[in-house]
């Protein structure tokens, strides 16, 4: 802006037009007027050539059209950044719907405020800056937020804790339970709203796979228990089965076997081949852990598998005395309790990442089975794990013997 006044100018830009005919030139008038009024000729040689300008005696661009293409640009400018505010503002609020949330909007303003500025933000968006900087007061300082916001972060800890040590298998209904098992007092929909705002959520269960291949030459023994996957005591009942993963080195194969009592998986396997090998493995863990040479009333139940019915595995069987049970083909309902287990180790630890060999996947089953064992909680057995289940019916055992030894 010039330093010289609207006046000043106006009366110098006189002064030279009305004394232009007593000099040689216009130049010459200008010279002799800017030193009279203090500016420098050039100066003064602008002011005159822009006030021809505006008059319509000398080419040019009139000031007001100046004006006019100067306002123009600003408001093209700023149509430009709203337009980008509101671009990036769509993509980071997706999907639609109703007003996002004023910690939404300040994550927004925070991510591009170095571009745009908190102002401009603010009008596009239609929050008060003021609504902003309080939000990052209250972030440096939490003590400024409400009783409310400073519990759901004491929480909200607790929860991802929970939800991380299930290895992020666990939904809100689970996570809740969990929490009360360890003297949370919480409300169900309270640990919903806080997962939902941390982005934490539970597996959820694929579609199911057919693994199981029939020999229609095999001897297959009657199916004892008919759907009814229920024990009494550990040891009574066992079911077996085994599934595939796809890894960068090819198929393998997982073989389990899981007592019915607490649904405690008693024997694993993992292996490249989908042979006989791959279930008695299985079977001679169960059988090396859980049996000390009392087996003559456990049933074993699988699917019609040629592997469970092979000479060797039912040999084995027959040798621990165990008798073994078989369901139908083509029917996962027979088998019911082990697609269930398998199900979870597909959802809970398979459908979560590329898996590149045997080696990582071996590595992964066993961390799932000991955790599935004595970490994992279920409903059915009143948000208990399978260790604790079995644990209580021993305890229970004992306790029952105690006035029968007095």
């Amino acid at each position: 802006m010039s330093k010289f006044p609207k006046e000043v100018r106006e009366r110098s830009v006189r002064l030279v037009l009305e004394s232009q005919s007593e000099h040689t030139s216009q130049w010459a008038a200008v010279q002799s007027v800017a030193a009279k009024i203090g500016c420098s000729a050039q100066t003064l040689n602008n002011w005159v050539n822009k006030a021809l300008t505006d008059r319509g005696e000398r080419a040019g661009l009139r000031s007001s059209d100046s004006e006019r293409i100067k306002q123009l640009e600003r408001e093209n400018r700023e149509l430009k950044r709203s337009n980008e505010i509101l671009r990036q503002a769509s993509a980071f609020f997706c999907p639609g719907g109703t007003r996002p949330r004023t910690e939404t909007l300040v994550s927004f303003i925070d991510a591009h405020r170095q571009q745009h500025g908190v102002e401009s933000i603010c009008r596009e968006l239609e929050i008060a800056p003021s609504t902003y900087y309080q939000w990052l007061a209250k972030r440096r300082d939490p003590s400024l937020l409400s009783a409310r916001a400073q519990n759901d972060a004491i929480v909200a800890a607790d929860i991802e804790r929970v939800w991380i040590s299930s290895f992020g298998n666990y939904g809100a209904r689970k996570v809740w339970h969990q929490m009360k098992r360890e003297g949370k007092d919480l409300a169900r929909c309270t640990v919903e709203r806080l997962m939902r705002k941390l982005g934490l959520q539970g597996v959820r269960r694929g579609k199911a796979v057919k693994t199981t291949v029939w020999n229609r030459a095999d001897h297959v023994p009657d199916d004892k228990v008919n759907r009814e996957f229920h024990a009494t005591r550990p040891n009574q009942l066992w079911v077996a089965d085994f599934t595939y993963v796809s890894t960068w080195r090819g198929m393998m194969y997982v073989a389990f076997v899981i007592d019915v009592f607490a649904s405690c998986i008693v024997g694993w396997k993992v292996s490249k081949s989908p042979n006989t090998d791959l279930v008695l493995d299985a079977l001679e863990q169960a059988i090396h852990c859980r049996l000390d040479g009392h087996a003559d009333d456990i049933i074993h139940h699988s699917d019609r598998g040629v592997q469970y019915l092979s000479i060797r595995y039912t040999d084995r069987l027959k040798d621990e005395g165990m008798e073994l049970s078989v369901g139908s083909v083509g029917d996962s309902y027979d088998n019911a309790l082990a697609e269930s287990i398998i199900g979870l180790f597909k959802s809970e630890v398979i459908h979560k990442k590329p898996w590149k060999g045997f080696e990582e996947l071996e590595l992964a089953t066993c961390v799932w089975v000991d955790w599935f064992n004595n970490g994992r909680i279920y409903e059915k057995f009143r948000y208990n794990t399978p260790a604790e289940i079995e644990a209580e019916y021993h305890q229970q055992q004992t306790e029952s013997l105690l006035p029968l030894a007095a």
